[in-house]
């Protein structure tokens, strides 16, 4: 079992208890787990603009608590990164239970991915694969439940759909009797990619439960929030794709604003974002905006420098490392070393 340390790093705050975020009359937004993407910078910009909850990439839980190595690779986080949701990929309730107990003292929550429809996933026994072993999910989340003991540390689970909806309802049920916070729906099956999200089937898990329930999937701008919040009567929406291409969408903006390209380039250079992620992030918010000469110009520029010298002559974006980002707070790991 890994060891959390009694050391905790000063940087950690006081737990915010996630589901209390969920309010009659309020719909939470919230900034989906993204492989590559929803790391520390990005979370820290879109909390900006009315992202409530966010989330890290999904984290491969057996790797984290076997590896030093991964834990300072896969999950970073500081003070003002709350509210703040761990998701893990895990196949089996103990591996998932350690995660939890590792990143308890610097997060409010732990997630169960059970939708990754991805085929190296569902191989290991990871993502859409549990949506077959309901036993197995709920084993997952009664072993994390018990073993962090806190009742305002969440456990939720991330889900796909079955083909048959009545098997979903039965997990989702056999998840609340277990102890899950809150479950996140995403309206499509494994096998499905581009068809149009199932809103009458996240309406009947919302209606056959009494906890959370959070609609993922084709979430772009506030009009989708409040569609789908009228279609299901869910407490959430969880933004991916859309998120990416405009980080202001929870603020209501239909394209993503120039302040919040000025605010993108503070945070994540002021927090030492690769320039790979750095520029992959600008790219997708100029996906709809620019034209595709100049997305072609720009999609090309191989350095921060180059980057910044185009963004400057262009739209009149600089980096000034002696602005406050983030509220002047360090970037630093989230998590003391493991005896492990």
């Amino acid at each position: 079992m890994a060891q959390v340390p009694n050391d905790v790093p000063h940087q950690t705050t006081e737990r915010v208890p996630v589901v209390e975020l969920f309010q009659p009359g309020k719909v939470v937004h919230v900034c989906a787990p993204m492989v590559r993407y929803s790391k520390l910078p990005f979370r820290a910009l879109v909390r900006r603009y009315g992202c409530d909850l966010a989330f890290t990439p999904m984290i491969i839980a057996e790797s984290f608590v076997k590896s030093l190595k991964a834990r300072d690779s896969e999950f970073t986080t500081n003070a003002a990164d709350r509210p703040l949701v761990v998701q893990f990929a895990a196949r089996d309730g103990v591996t998932f239970a350690d995660a939890a107990e590792i990143v308890a003292p610097y997060s409010d929550g732990v997630d169960l991915n059970c939708g990754c429809p991805q085929r190296w996933a569902m191989a290991e026994g990871y993502g859409s694969c549990l949506l077959k072993n309901p036993e197995l999910l709920t084993d997952m989340v009664r072993q994390a439940r018990a073993r962090v003991s806190d009742e305002n540390f969440s456990v939720s689970v991330k889900i796909r759909l079955h083909k048959d909806l009545r098997e979903t309802v039965d997990m989702c049920q056999k998840a609340e009797r277990a102890g899950v916070s809150w479950v996140a729906v995403h309206g499509r099956t494994p096998s499905q990619r581009g068809e149009p999200v199932n809103n009458e089937a996240i309406a009947l898990i919302k209606q056959s439960l009494d906890i959370p329930v959070i609609a993922n999937g084709d979430i772009k701008n506030l009009e989708d929030v409040k569609r789908t919040q009228t279609l299901t009567g869910v407490d959430g929406v969880m933004a991916a794709r859309g998120i990416l291409q405009n980080p202001g969408m929870y603020a209501g903006y239909d394209q993503t604003p120039l302040q919040c390209v000025q605010d993108w380039v503070d945070i994540s250079l002021k927090l030492g974002t690769h320039f790979t992620c750095f520029h992959h992030h600008l790219m997708y918010m100029f996906e709809r905006v620019t034209p595709k000469s100049e997305k072609r110009v720009f999609n090309a520029l191989t350095s921060t420098a180059a980057v910044l010298d185009y963004l400057e002559e262009h739209y009149g974006v600089s980096y000034n490392p002696d602005r406050t980002v983030n509220d002047g707070l360090p970037t630093q790991n989230g998590y003391a070393e493991s005896d492990n």
